[in-house]
């Protein structure tokens, strides 16, 4: 199955070279510009403000002056905004209600160009939000992480469908190798995948296992890596630098 490109602001997913995206993982505002300037002069393709780093995320005005102000130091780079609940691996704990309303806030807001919704919560609020997102003509990564374990093939195969199946434009898994067939396992799930459906596919497998997934998406099939400037916000990304050459070596003419 042809893979249907979808455009975040300046870059396509789904088509071309993997993409890079960098965290942006600052407590306080100073944090987060200070992350930004510095991330802008290594020139990603994408930036993520993991907003679960963020101690003031839960207000809204807050949000909202912080995310514009940060908009415009990016200066063009498409940002992805993803609050990432602990269950997940994130830094803050929220309940239900309170992190589909800083969702609602981010569908709403004018400088989040992507979203990251997470899979695993009630059906009916996730797609209510995957509505209200694409509503204000933004981008749904629908997400899910598994830091215990990678489950089997047909497990990350029919998740990531059931991603496509809730509306998500982007469809991203990260799981937890504990030997070389759990990379493997990944791998192989994400080249059948990208064949079986029609959204750009994302994934990796963490920890220093799993680094060779995230400078291999051109042949296997994933579509966007993490890589850092500053800090790492999941184990395992690489430096920045690092991975763009990788990619360019390993570049399929």
């Amino acid at each position: 199955m042809t893979t249907k490109p979808i455009k975040i602001k300046n870059i396509i997913l789904g088509e071309g070279r993997p993409k890079i995206a960098v965290p942006i993982t600052g407590k306080t505002e100073t944090d987060i510009i200070n992350q930004a300037q510095t991330i802008v002069t290594k020139k990603p393709d994408m930036v993520e403000w993991r907003i679960d780093f963020f101690e003031e995320v839960t207000n809204a005005s807050r949000l909202h002056d912080v995310g514009e102000k940060l908009a415009q130091y990016l200066n063009g780079i498409a940002l992805l905004v993803t609050f990432r609940t602990q269950t997940e691996g994130g830094e803050m704990s929220l309940s239900d209600e309170r992190y589909f309303d800083v969702c609602l806030e981010l569908a709403k807001s004018r400088f989040a160009d992507a979203v990251d919704v997470e899979m695993f919560h009630d059906p009916e609020p996730v797609m209510a939000v995957v509505e209200e997102v694409h509503q204000n003509n933004k981008v749904v990564v629908m997400s899910n992480h598994n830091f215990d374990q990678t489950p089997s093939e047909a497990e990350i195969i029919t998740r990531l469908s059931e991603m496509q199946d809730l509306g998500a434009d982007v469809l991203k898994m990260a799981v937890m190798p504990s030997n070389v067939d759990d990379v493997l396992t990944l791998l192989s799930a994400t080249t059948h995948a990208q064949a079986a459906l029609v959204q750009p596919i994302v994934t990796m497998a963490m920890g220093e296992l799993g680094k060779l997934t995230r400078i291999s998406g051109e042949l296997f099939g994933s579509a966007l890596s993490f890589a850092t400037v500053d800090e790492a916000s999941a184990p395992g990304q690489m430096k920045l630098e690092r991975v763009k050459n990788a990619l360019d070596d390993l570049k399929i003419e």
